[in-house]
C-alpha cells in the first residue's frame, strides 16, 4: 500500500505492508522520513494527522493523545493508526526524507536476566535477533503478545552495535505491562521492538557540562547517557551534576553503578540523590559516600542547587530531564528560570 504525505515541506510517499499490521507512524519512520512523534505509543498526541483521502483505521481511539483531536474532520494519531489501502494524509509539521537504511527498524527478542531492584522496580535485558546501534538516550517501543499495546523504555546501557538491550520498568497500579512482568511469566518471553527512538540524545564530541533531572525508572536513558559520557572522556574537560529523585533511600537503585561512574569521571561527575518522603539520616549514601542525601522532590532540589553551581557552568552547559510528565515540567522551569539554559539546550523525551 501506498501512504503520500502531505507536509510543510512537501509531499512524500512511503510503502506499508499489505496487511496494514504496522502503524503508519513506525511505516514512515522506518521508511526514513522524520514524522514528528514524542511517546509513539499514543500518550502525548505529537503524531497528530489528518485523513485526506482512504481508509485509515485506528487501534485504540481512546488514547489520552486522541483528546485534542478533530476526529470530524478526519484527524489520527499515525502511532495508533493503520491504513486499509491507498491513502493520503497531511502531516502539521517539517519533516524530511532521511537515510532509510539508518531508520529505526522493527527487531525481534527475548527477555532474560529479570531483576528486582526495589519492591517496585525490575530491570531485565533482551537478547535481539540481530545487533542494532543506538545513541544514548534513545528508547524502543516494545510489545508483547501477552499484553495489548506497546510500550516505551530507555536503554539503560550503552554498547555500540549490540544485540543486548537493558531496560527497568517501575511497576504502576494500572500497568498491564509492568503487572505482567511482576508476575513472573515474562522472562525468556519473545517480544517485539521497534526503534531506536527519540532526540533526547549524548552526541559524542559536543563539549559542555551535563545537568541530568531524573526520576524513578526515568534514569534509564541518563544512566545511558552518562555511560556513554564517561566512556567518551567527556568528563575530562566538563562537568557533570545528576539530580536523581526516589521516595525513600530503600527505593533508590543503580546506587552502585553510579557510584563507579563518579569514579570513573575522576570527581567530575556529582550524583545527589533526591528523597521526597524521607528525611536523610546523613549527608551522603552510607555505603557509597561520593553520592550526596538532599530532600524534597527532584526539581525542589536541583533549584536549590542553581544557586550554588549556575556560575560554575560553562555556556555549551547541556540539561537532560527524563521522568514521569509533571517532574519533566517541573525540571525543565528549573533549567530554564535557575541554570539560564536556553531551550535549545534542554533535551528529553516526554513519555508515561
Amino acid at each position: 500500500m501506498t501512504i503520500t504525505v502531505q507536509t510543510k515541506s512537501g509531499e512524500f510517499k512511503f510503502e506499508t505492508d499489505e496487511e496494514g499490521t504496522e502503524t503508519l507512524l513506525f511505516a514512515g519512520l522506518g521508511a526514513g522520513l522524520t514524522l514528528p512523534y514524542e511517546c509513539a505509543t499514543g500518550t502525548c498526541g505529537t503524531c497528530r494527522a489528518r485523513v485526506m483521502s482512504g481508509d485509515v483505521e485506528m487501534a485504540w481511539p481512546e488514547a489520552p493523545g486522541a483528546s485534542r483531536l478533530s476526529r470530524g474532520k478526519g484527524d489520527v494519531l499515525l502511532c495508533q493508526s493503520h491504513a486499509k489501502g491507498d491513502c493520503l494524509l497531511r502531516v502539521p509539521a517539517e519533516v524530511i526524507a532521511g537515510d532509510a537504511a539508518a531508520a529505526p527498524r522493527r527487531l525481534s527478542g527475548r527477555i532474560e536476566g529479570m531483576r528486582k531492584l526495589t519492591a517496585d522496580v525490575v530491570d531485565f535485558e533482551i537478547a535481539l535477533d540481530s545487533a542494532m546501534d543506538f545513541a544514548a538516550g534513545q528508547f524502543m517501543v516494545v510489545t508483547s503478545s501477552a499484553v495489548t499495546g506497546g510500550r516505551s523504555y530507555s536503554m539503560v546501557n550503552y554498547t555500540p552495535e549490540t544485540d543486548r538491550i537493558r531496560f527497568v520498568v517501575k511497576r504502576k497500579p494500572d500497568g498491564g505491562f509492568s503487572n505482567w512482568l511482576f508476575e513472573g511469566a515474562a522472562d525468556g518471553s519473545e517480544v517485539s521492538l521497534f526503534g531506536p527512538l527519540g532526540k533526547a540524545t549524548f552526541r559524542p564530541g559536543e563539549d559542555g557540562d551535563l545537568v541530568c533531572i531524573t526520576g524513578g525508572s526515568g534514569i534509564a536513558g541518563i544512566m545511558s547517557i552518562l555511560d556513554h559520557a564517561t566512556q567518551d572522556g567527556h568528563f575530562k574537560s566538563n562537568s557533570g551534576w545528576l539530580y536523581f529523585g526516589v521516595r525513600t533511600l530503600a527505593d533508590a537503585f543503580y546506587v552502585e553503578e553510579l557510584a563507579e561512574l563518579v569514579e570513573k569521571s575522576g570527581g567530575a561527575l556529582q550524583v545527589i540523590l533526591a528523597l521526597s518522603d524521607e528525611v536523610a539520616s546523613a549527608p551522603t549514601h552510607p555505603e557509597h559516600p561520593s553520592i550526596r542525601l538532599e530532600e524534597g522532590f527532584v526539581h525542589e532540589v536541583a533549584a536549590r542547587a542553581m544557586g550554588e553551581i549556575s556560575g560554575q557552568l560553562n555556556d555549551r552547559t547541556i540539561g537532560f530531564v527524563a521522568g514521569p510528565p509533571p517532574m519533566v515540567d517541573g525540571a525543565i522551569r528549573v533549567l530554564l528560570s535557575e541554570a539560564k539554559l536556553p531551550p535549545g539546550r534542554i533535551r528529553y523525551d516526554k513519555f508515561s
